[in-house]
């Protein structure tokens, strides 16, 4: 569901987010061990709930921050985005980003995100790359049928793991709004992290695979 990788990388997973609200106390629950561990819990005093995601990747940590960092890309190759931009720059390399996902069934849906970077690699690769949003969703007027998330918030945190591996740590917190239907609401939380996941290291395999051509 940020680029989902602004909130934006979530898209893949909006649709199995919804839930009954629950105690405060609420403990992570372990949905999914492979090929991704994945826990969820609910949000006290939403709808909503937390999800944690973490594996490992064929990717490189350089080539997976490249493409998370491309937001304009998105509607290219992550799930459901059907557009994807920056608003603006803002500072400390942060970014204003809109993200509009076409969903099968129920309504389109769009979200606006402050996307902050916490820290990058080094140009030697070594590092961490680190980002977070929460969502601001009256950046921009709403756009008449498309219903605006307006609870979306989460991180990446991308670290090496040897040649061409990285490990990565996805979470986030997404509220899709209006009406979901039953069926919908429980696809999901494996599945769709999943989807995410795949999509991040397909494209950033295609990207090293371009950077090495361009040698």
């Amino acid at each position: 569901m940020k680029m989902f990788g602004s909130g934006a990388a979530m898209a893949a997973c909006v649709l199995g987010l919804t839930a009954a609200s629950a105690r405060a106390d609420e403990a992570w629950k372990t949905v999914a061990e492979k090929p991704y561990v994945v826990k969820v819990r609910p949000r006290p005093g939403t709808d909503a709930k937390d999800v944690w995601a973490e594996g490992e990747l064929s990717a490189s940590a350089a080539d997976v921050q490249a493409v998370l960092r491309d937001v304009d890309a998105y509607r290219h190759w992550m799930p459901y985005v059907k557009e994807s931009r920056i608003l603006k720059d803002l500072p400390d390399e942060g970014q204003l980003t809109y993200t509009k996902l076409d969903l099968p069934v129920v309504s389109a849906r769009d979200y606006i995100s402050n996307v902050v970077l916490e820290s990058k690699l080094a140009e030697d690769g070594s590092g961490v790359f680190a980002q977070r949003w929460h969502a601001e969703p009256e950046a921009i007027p709403q756009r008449r049928g498309t219903v605006r998330i307006k609870l979306n918030e989460g991180s990446w945190r991308v670290e090496p793991r040897g040649e061409g591996k990285s490990h990565a740590v996805y979470r986030f917190t997404v509220d899709p709004g209006g009406s979901i239907p039953g069926f919908l609401a429980r696809m999901g939380q494996k599945d769709a992290v999943e989807d995410t996941f795949r999509a991040v290291e397909k494209r950033a395999r295609q990207h090293a695979q371009t950077r090495a051509q361009a040698k």
